[in-house]
């Protein structure tokens, strides 16, 4: 990549990304619930956003995410490439997430 293509393509990220963000946070709005039920589909989507809280410490396998529904899968998409540039943390994004990525730590962090 050229340094003109490489400048290009961050101007389309930064024009892009009030979208990517809006979509993002849309979605995980729609999952964290989700991630508090008891299901395999709550299991698999408690076991991604942990993975994007602290993948070392809970490291999230991809293939997990062919069991999901269709709008579930594109919601952690969105989620993920709000993620991809954070502007913060992902439990930040909710009044009282450390205490609701900590629950998930128990229920799904262990798995």
């Amino acid at each position: 990549m050229t340094p003109k293509e490489y400048f290009a393509q961050i101007a389309k990220e930064s024009a892009e990304r009030p979208a990517i963000r809006a979509a993002g946070l849309e979605a995980l709005q729609r999952l964290v619930p989700i991630a508090q039920r008891d299901s395999g589909q709550s299991h698999t989507i408690g076991r991604f956003l942990l993975g994007l809280y602290n993948g070392v410490a809970y490291p999230f396998n991809l293939v997990e995410l062919r069991g999901l529904d269709t709008p579930l899968f594109e919601d952690c998409l969105s989620v993920l490439r709000l993620d991809r540039r954070p502007e913060q943390e992902v439990h930040e994004y909710f009044k009282g997430g450390d205490a609701i990525w900590a629950d998930f730590r128990k229920r799904w962090g262990k798995q």
